[in-house]
């Protein structure tokens, strides 16, 4: 049947559907990023569709079908499950037992503290040791996370930013102690830090010189540690943050693009260090439109990374990328829903091609998992692996006629966020125009927006939450929470204490004075860390002195 019969046949069927459905009212039937949804999707909403151009096939360009050929048949996903609390001892054993659960790789969490840069003993950490992760403050600690695990045999992923540098040079230093060399750890750290100016608010230095560390990383990552991702360029928090999919596709991509932007300008050939470069998304409610901006999110970097900057390698093409479900999703009301809701987040992200997944617990609004959600939520992921049987296929949604759809329209709506932030440079330059963009609060104001529209359509119920604003339930829950005593604080400070008392202070205060040398004089500071992480320097210590060359930044106002 030719396209003009098809199309003059679902008008008519489309007449009919009309006189004879009743529309549930009061729904809207838009995506969360309040894309319109038609009623049935047919040949002729992908007219002129070019499969080789859109689709090809997996593990080759445009790789919207996947970046591998064989994807799980050859190889599942590496599943994650976030762990850190308390001390590095409680770490330490929550590792193990994940490891012994059959998770496949580690993934730490840090206290507030931690993720600020700032000791344990810090007046400013007061409440917050090891209550969202796990307390870090020097090397010691450090190296009691890692005890027993051998870091050539476990692939180890770290949510840090700021100072991501040093608690990296701390892993690596671990590892040194191991007897294992660079070349063998496997890994990521998250490193991005333009995220944290648009949504998750946890930065310490101003735009230019974070940037700036984050290509030491880089290229430090590239000359000596090859297996190792120096960032994770991170779309998890700004969706968290109360971004759509759209947004949070584009304005993760725009970081990755202004990213590479920075380590060419640094001198770097974009084939040494693209490959190593990986993403981490947040998988949300809207099942089809998740998958579809994970495909979109392949296409449009392998056709910036070929096209745009210029990239020889087909690994620079890859978007490669870690998937969390969405922590936003879950609710405080009916908690064991939220099992529900995070399986069908996670069939999503595996439906969408991620090769890492992390899956939330049901008790994570109330605080950190118990070992038993924990357990359940790596439980999930196995199942989906294992039982259902949709790690057979590669990409089994391609060429359904509404996902596809969706995809061009998600690349579409990106393109238009790209074009707006590249206004706010002078030359085109991305890397510019996000860092231009953050100062005028650009993002902030899209993204508040965004968390607006949606609470609206929740007060009114245009969409529906189940437990929170439909078939509510007024009795009392009861489910077991992780608490953290207060004896972990002062645990970490007589550490720290002893730490100070017993390490070499001469050793130190060299080790601090080489690192302010080297960022006033602009650089490479991946060395001098290292000396400083050797000589048992604490994290605050080191964070302050680059304070002392470089500030700390504020954050304009925004209405």
């Amino acid at each position: 049947m030719n396209a003009d019969k098809i199309r003059e046949a679902k008008r008519k069927w489309l007449e009919k559907a009309e006189n004879s459905s009743m529309k549930r009212t009061g729904i809207k039937f838009t995506t969360l990023s309040d894309i319109e949804v038609n009623l049935l999707y047919t040949p002729d909403d992908l007219e002129g569709f070019d499969y080789m151009e859109k689709l090809g096939f997996p593990g080759e360009y445009p790789y919207t079908r996947g970046i591998h050929y064989n994807m799980y048949r050859g190889r599942l996903w590496t599943m994650r499950q976030f762990a850190g609390f308390g001390t590095p001892e409680d770490t330490n054993q929550r590792f193990k037992f994940l490891l012994k659960h059959g998770q496949t790789g580690l993934s730490v969490a840090f206290d507030l503290p931690t993720l600020m840069g700032i000791d344990a003993d810090d007046p400013m950490a007061e409440g917050e040791v090891g209550v969202c992760g796990v307390s870090v403050s020097s090397l010691a600690d450090m190296e009691i996370v890692f005890k027993d695990i051998p870091l050539d045999q476990v692939s180890t992923s770290m949510t840090i930013n700021a100072p991501a540098a040093m608690i990296w040079a701390m892993y690596l230093v671990v590892a040194e102690k191991q007897g294992v060399k660079y070349e063998q750890l496997r890994g990521t750290i998250q490193n991005d830090i333009l995220k944290e100016y648009i949504a998750q608010k946890e930065w310490i230095y101003p735009p230019g010189p974070s940037v700036k560390l984050i290509v030491d990383t880089i290229r430090f990552a590239k000359d000596y540690v090859p297996q190792w991702n120096p960032i994770s360029i991170s779309g998890y928090h700004i969706r968290e943050a109360g971004a759509t999919a759209v947004q949070e596709l584009a304005f993760t991509l725009a970081d990755g693009f202004a990213y590479v932007e920075a380590c060419i300008n640094a001198g770097m050939d974009v084939d040494e260090f693209a490959p190593r470069l990986s993403f981490f998304f947040n998988s949300h409610l809207d099942f089809f439109e998740e998958i579809a901006k994970f495909r979109a999110a392949r296409r449009i970097w392998a056709r910036y990374m070929r096209e745009k900057y210029g990239a020889k390698n087909p690994r620079s093409w890859m978007l490669r990328f870690h998937t969390q479900t969405a922590g936003c999703s879950l609710t405080a009301q009916q908690p064991e829903n939220n099992i529900v809701r995070t399986a069908f987040e996670a069939l999503a992200a595996v439906l969408g091609g991620t090769q890492s997944l992390h899956t939330n617990s049901m008790d994570e609004t109330y605080a950190l998992p118990t070992e038993k959600a924990a357990k359940i939520a790596l439980r999930t992921q196995q199942i989906i692996a294992y039982e259902i049987g949709v790690a057979n296929v590669i990409d089994p949604l391609g060429g359904s006629y509404y996902v596809e759809s969706l995809t061009d329209k998600i690349e579409e709506e990106a393109e238009k966020y790209f074009k707006k932030i590249e206004s706010y440079s002078s030359n085109g330059s991305m890397l510019e125009g996000v860092i231009k963009a953050i100062e005028d609060g650009f993002f902030q104001r899209e993204i508040a927006e965004s968390a607006y529209r949606y609470q609206q359509e929740l007060d009114k119920k245009e969409r529906i939450i189940v437990g929170v604003n439909e078939f509510v339930e007024d009795e009392p829950v009861e489910i077991p929470i992780l608490r953290i005593p207060p004896e972990v604080a002062e645990k970490q400070k007589k550490r720290l204490a002893e730490v100070r008392a017993t390490r070499n202070q001469a050793e130190v205060e060299r080790a601090l004075a080489e690192l302010k040398k080297a960022a006033e004089e602009n650089q490479p500071l991946m060395p001098k860390i290292l000396d400083c992480v050797r000589a048992y320097c604490t994290l605050g210590e080191m964070t302050s002195t680059l304070k002392e060359v470089w500030g700390v930044y504020q954050e304009p106002l925004v209405f």
